[in-house]
């Protein structure tokens, strides 16, 4: 029986050809026909060819020569920055951050604006994207996908945001209306999700497919991986640990979502938010604007602070325990301003805590990301959509 031939086979193989070879220069930086070749075990004809292809679709650009060896200097090929570009935001209650990156992951541009005394989250983020766009020395063009990170929660189907409690102005139909304004992708996404894949990239979870992250800040939140993936839940609310029943708190009973300007009454959140951080400081004499500045300082005074960090551990224990003996992951990230204050001393608290009272014993570390993890995890997100975009495009 003769064969069946595959339809479209070789176009098929030029594609995974030309991303093996793409994901290589994005990696290891410029090289040569010869070494792409080498590397990807395609013959000298095939990769030449290959070059030639990626170089008319402008994807890669000739960077250089390598010298040494007999004959003419090989020349050296790479990644084409500004062929594509992306736009990261990351939105709170008072300031909206905007950060741009060309398609190697390079950040090329970082704007802040203020979402004070505006009724108008269409316009903030519009100026704020469109200016990010520009400081970048590019236009809407080229920017393939925006990514914004926000509290609250995002409908996994619809994309949506479902409600943010200290965001009132976003609501249902907004990612329509930006998608509209800008004339480009535009994504919702968690904020503490967010954080979560940027220490998956380049943080403390870099390598693990199973971890958890606590997100203890302003407010408390959760991020879940496993097996390499983000878990959302079906709404979306997978990770909303502020209204973890647990030991010590009132119990949260028919709270209205939208109604609470404050968020969540009682449960994991009134012991591990930034009032209770506050208010364990003040226990022992520790005061601050912030309840990260209250945290910092009590490491800084040293044994005279270490009853603040073992009260705090305590209380973060309950929620990190209750979420380790559902999940059992190998590895918990603390993440967010008050766990950043608190450093390694809070992460070995928690740990020996979260042993104590459960079966399992994760391992428990601070975020390795140090600034900006809601925006590098949006600049992450949008990044891998894109590459696989443009790179899987490129025998169209």
């Amino acid at each position: 029986m003769a064969a069946t031939r595959l339809p479209g086979t070789p176009r098929l193989l030029r594609a995974l050809n030309d991303r093996a070879a793409l994901e290589l220069l994005l990696d290891r930086g410029p090289l040569t026909r010869a070494q792409l070749g080498e590397m990807t075990g395609l013959s000298k004809v095939t990769a030449s060819q290959l070059v030639e292809r990626l170089e008319q679709r402008g994807l890669v650009r000739r960077v250089g020569e390598q010298a040494g060896g007999r004959g003419p200097n090989a020349q050296l090929y790479a990644v084409t920055p500004g062929s594509a570009h992306v736009i990261g935001v990351d939105v709170g209650p008072e300031r909206v951050m905007a950060a741009c990156a060309d398609i190697t992951g390079t950040i090329v541009s970082r704007v802040e604006q203020s979402t004070k005394d505006t009724d108008d989250p269409v316009g903030v983020v519009h100026n704020a994207v469109v200016q990010a766009a520009t400081e970048a020395g590019t236009d809407m063009t080229s920017v393939r996908r925006v990514v914004l990170g926000t509290p609250g929660l995002v409908d996994p189907v619809s994309g949506e945001i479902s409600f943010a409690w200290d965001l009132p102005r976003w609501h249902r139909g907004l990612l329509d209306d930006l998608r509209r304004d800008l004339s480009t992708p535009v994504v919702f996404g968690n904020d503490v999700n967010l954080a979560a894949i940027a220490e998956q990239s380049t943080g403390a979870a870099k390598g693990h497919r199973d971890f958890v992250l606590i997100w203890i800040g302003r407010g408390v939140g959760l991020a879940s991986v496993i097996d390499g993936r983000l878990h959302q839940g079906s709404t979306g609310a997978a990770g909303e640990i502020g209204y973890l029943p647990v030991a010590g708190a009132e119990v949260p009973r028919h709270q209205s979502k939208r109604a609470q300007k404050g968020g969540v009454r009682g449960a994991f959140q009134s012991i591990a938010g930034a009032d209770a951080v506050r208010a364990i400081g003040k226990k022992y004499g520790f005061r601050g604007n912030e309840a990260s500045d209250v945290i910092r300082s009590a490491v800084e005074a040293g044994e005279a602070g270490d009853q603040v960090l073992d009260e705090l551990a305590e209380k973060l224990a309950l929620g990190v325990a209750a979420t380790c003996v559902v999940l059992d992951p190998p590895l918990v990230v603390l993440a967010g301003e008050v766990s950043q204050a608190g450093g390694p001393g809070l992460a070995e608290r928690v740990e020996r805590e979260v042993a104590a009272i459960t079966l399992v014993n994760p391992k428990v570390v601070i975020t390795g990301v140090e600034s900006e993890p809601v925006l590098h995890g949006a600049l992450h997100t949008a990044l891998d959509a894109v590459r696989d975009e443009v790179f899987g495009s490129t025998t169209a």
